[in-house]
């Protein structure tokens, strides 16, 4: 699957979001959708213009993203507590970068 073929960016539709290629369909809609727990078919309904391959492009899309990038994530101390992370720089959609900070859970 060539996710190229179905997902494009333009900085004038959606502030330059990923979106479906001739629509104003955000990928992290149809992800939102999905982690949800919609299914596909229920997706499709309520988004006439997306087709299975543009949901399975956005799939593909989100894979190759989370290979590229790592989300700083906190670290497991204990059953009651997170031990904070160390804080780290990440780039944003943009390419400016951000601290990334962990908190503690109680």
């Amino acid at each position: 699957m060539n996710w190229r073929e179905y997902i494009t960016t333009d900085p004038t539709i959606c502030h330059g979001k990923a979106c479906i290629t001739g629509t104003r369909i955000m990928v992290s809609v149809i992800l939102d959708n999905l982690a949800a727990g919609l299914t596909v078919e229920e997706i499709l309904q309520s988004y006439p213009a997306l087709t299975r391959q543009a949901v399975v492009a956005a799939i593909a899309y989100a894979a190759e993203l989370a290979g590229e990038r790592v989300v700083p994530l906190p670290t497991w101390q204990s059953e009651t507590m997170w031990k904070p992370c160390s804080p780290a720089l990440y780039p944003d959609e943009i390419g400016h970068s951000r601290r990334a900070t962990c908190a503690k859970v109680l």
